[in-house]
This record gives structure tokens, C-alpha cells and sequence, in this order.
């Protein structure tokens, strides 16, 4: 099938929204309080691992049209007790992305109340969600020319003149490591196009085929450009303590003026990727509900309010810990998808199965390597979250053959 440059814009410009989020805004700072400047190597790491993860779930969308994401292509391939670990990983990253988001709009949109703000922006998309909005591919390229355009005056105003001597420097190499695993949450947005939902239109495997990279590798250029500029201007140490690093990048370079831009695309890039994440979190949720793992009587408004519940409850957390613990649990689903990747037919490929090895071993790696406070929640949570609901399946089944063998009343 051949492709025009025009599907290929479009579709890259469908994805930007979803991966131009809290990564960009906030994802600096604890980054920087490990590794220093070692965040820009380790950004290309994410994205390496960001690639294969693409090509893995988008292998499997072609393959699978009609099923929940991720759990639903784990199901297919590996089996109901993987995929139901792969829906857990999958719901409590997404619970943890969705308050990193939501906690990043708070922090530049509401810096007096940013709890407050967190809350408002979820209750907020949520709303949007449920009167049926969505961004179509003309208002994605109005929210990506807007956050582009802001970005790229935050790194002239970093560069445009010299900062003030830092008062020293934070980070080793030796956590180059676990800071592309940290990282890996910001190039996260790419299901948006390689995984579409029901009822949108599936983009051609060859339009993926150039539309995955350009996406990944634009945005990979941006996080550099945006991380060289905000490291020069404050330094690590001041970074690592900044709550809105791009605010603080232009209040140093004597730019305040540009702080409400900064703050009006904090809040489009915010409502963009919670949108998607709640979007992402509320198909997984629906595919354990048709699949029999939750009650069939789970109607989507219940769904939707478990997912703002959970990603509500995630935003009591640290930003730095909700971002280990959305980057963890993100890094152990897509273990999942690349590893039942691995295992299909040769016929429903585009890229060759090295990539999902890669993308397997990157996962793990990546995900082992984060932050041990993330680490841990992060597998007490898949563990929980696995043990409910296949205890919640059992249950079920249970009830529903009681119900065939005990005799009708008369």
C-alpha cells in the first residue's frame, strides 16, 4: 500500500499530543537529580527502547484489531494469567502517568495550590472525555504547534544568555541507566498511533513504517534541545529542586515575560496527554470486562470513575516517585507486548522479531533499573493487581456455575 506525505503528517501530528506531556515539563528534574547531565545520553536509551516497544505494538494492533491494547494482544498470544499481569502493569502506570500529568499542570498552572490543580485537570478531562470529545487530527496539530512553539522559545531564552555559576552538580554516569528507565515514560504517547481504539481509522503498516521513527525521533530531539537548555541555565543541583524546571530556565535567563506561555502550554499539553491516558487506561479496563476477568455489569461511567480515583489517589505521591512508579510499571507492561510480539506469525510482521527481543530485553532492564522506592511499589501493585483480579475471575466463575447446576424453580 503506498502513503503520501500528508498521512504521514497527520499521523505524526495525532501522536505528538500524547508524547509532548509531563515528560517534557517536569521529567527533567528528578532526572537531573540523579544522573546529572548523563540525561542526555541517557534519553537516547528511552528512545531506542520507545522504538522497539512501537513496532512491537503495532505488529500486534494490525494482527489484532478488535481487542483491549495491550492486555487483549498478551491474551491472544500468551495466555489469560500473563495478560491479566500485563493489564495490571498497564492500569497502575497509567493511574501514575495520569497524576504525573496531573501534577505537572498543578505545579506550572496552579503553583499556590498544585494538589488542587492535579484534582481540577482530572475531574476536568474526565469530563471532556465522557461528553464524547476527542482530539481529532487538526486540533492535535493546533495543541502540537502551540507546545512546539513554546518549547522552542524556552530553549532561545536558555541559550540566549549566560547563566549564573551553579552552586555544584548532581548525577553519576552510574545512573545513566536507571534515568532512561525513568525517562522511557516520556516517549510513552506512541500507542496513540500505533495502537488506535475502536472506531478509528488504523494506519497503514506503510505509513508506520516512517511515521514511528519520524514520531520518536522528533520528539527525541526535542527532549535533547529541552534538557540541554534547562540543565545549562540552572545546572543539575538547581534543577533536580525545581517543580517547574522550564518556568525557573526562563525566570534565570531573565525572561519572565514568557512565563504565562510556558503555563498556557503546560495546561493544552496536559489536558492532550491525560486525555489519552485515561482513554488508554478506560480500553484496558473495558477488555477485562468482555474478556470475564470484572463483573459484566461494570458499566463505562464506573470505569471511568476507577481509573480518576486511581490516577486521584496516585497524586499523593512525590512527582518524583509517581514518575519512577509510572515509568516502572509502563516498562513491565511493555515486557509483556513485546514478549507476545516475539511469538507472531510471520505474515502479520512488519519489522523483524529482533526488535521485540530487543524491546523485551530493554523493558526489563529499564524497568529493574528504576528507582528502588518505584521498583517496589511497582511490583506490589502488578502483584496485588493480578492476585484481584484473578481472584475477582474466579469468583465470578464459580457464581455463574452454581447458577447452571442448581434446578429452576417451579
Amino acid at each position: 500500500m503506498t502513503h503520501t506525505p500528508r498521512e504521514i503528517v497527520v499521523t505524526v501530528a495525532l501522536g505528538l499530543p500524547a508524547v509532548l506531556g509531563a515528560g517534557v515539563f517536569a521529567g527533567f528534574a528528578p532526572a537531573a537529580g540523579l544522573a546529572g547531565w548523563w540525561t542526555l545520553p541517557a534519553l537516547a536509551i528511552s528512545a531506542f527502547a520507545a522504538l522497539c516497544s512501537a513496532f512491537s505494538t503495532a505488529d500486534q494492533s494490525r494482527a489484532y484489531p478488535d481487542v483491549g491494547g495491550g492486555y487483549g494482544y498478551v491474551r491472544a498470544q500468551l495466555g489469560v494469567w500473563p495478560a491479566r499481569m500485563t493489564a495490571s502493569a498497564h492500569l497502575l502506570g497509567r493511574c501514575a502517568m495520569a497524576a504525573v500529568v496531573a501534577l505537572m499542570f498543578g505545579a506550572y498552572v496552579v503553583p499556590g495550590q498544585p494538589v488542587i490543580g492535579a484534582f481540577a485537570l482530572l475531574v476536568g478531562t474526565a469530563l471532556l472525555g465522557a461528553v464524547g470529545f476527542r482530539f481529532t487530527a487538526g486540533v492535535s496539530a493546533l495543541v502540537s504547534l502551540v507546545v512546539l512553539g513554546v518549547l522552542a522559545l524556552v530553549i532561545a531564552s536558555s541559550f540566549s544568555i549566560q547563566p549564573v555559576p551553579s552552586a555544584g552538580e548532581t548525577g553519576t554516569a552510574n545512573e545513566l541507566v536507571g534515568v532512561a528507565g525513568l525517562m522511557f515514560m516520556a516517549f510513552a504517547g506512541f500507542e496513540r498511533i500505533t495502537a488506535p481504539h475502536r472506531g478509528e481509522r488504523p494506519h497503514s503498516a506503510s505509513v508506520l513504517r516512517i511515521a514511528i521513527p519520524v514520531l520518536i525521533g522528533l520528539s527525541f530531539v526535542v527532549y535533547l534541545a529541552v534538557g540541554a537548555g534547562v540543565l545549562r541555565q540552572l545546572g543539575s543541583a538547581r534543577l533536580a529542586l525545581s517543580p517547574a524546571p522550564l518556568r525557573d530556565a526562563l525566570v534565570a535567563a531573565d525572561a519572565s515575560a514568557l512565563v504565562p506561555l510556558v503555563q498556557i502550554a503546560a495546561a493544552v499539553a496536559g489536558v492532550a496527554a491525560l486525555h489519552f491516558v485515561l482513554l488508554s487506561a478506560h480500553r484496558t479496563l473495558t477488555g477485562l470486562v468482555e474478556e470475564g476477568d470484572l463483573p459484566a455489569r461494570l458499566k463505562p461511567v464506573v470505569l471511568t470513575l476507577t481509573v480518576v480515583a486511581g490516577s486521584a489517589l496516585a497524586t499523593l505521591l512525590p512527582m518524583a516517585i509517581a514518575l519512577g512508579v509510572a515509568a516502572c510499571a509502563t516498562l513491565f507492561f511493555y515486557a509483556f507486548t513485546n514478549a507476545s510480539a516475539r511469538v507472531l506469525l510471520q505474515n502479520d510482521r512488519t519489522w523483524p522479531m529482533r526488535t521485540a527481543c530487543l524491546g523485551l530485553g530493554l523493558s526489563v532492564l529499564l524497568a529493574m533499573s528504576t528507582p528502588v522506592p518505584a521498583l517496589l511499589i511497582s511490583v506490589a501493585g502488578l502483584g496485588a493487581g493480578t492476585g484481584l483480579i484473578g481472584l475477582t475471575a474466579t469468583l465470578r466463575g464459580r457464581r455463574a456455575a452454581s447458577r447452571q447446576h442448581t434446578p429452576q424453580a417451579r
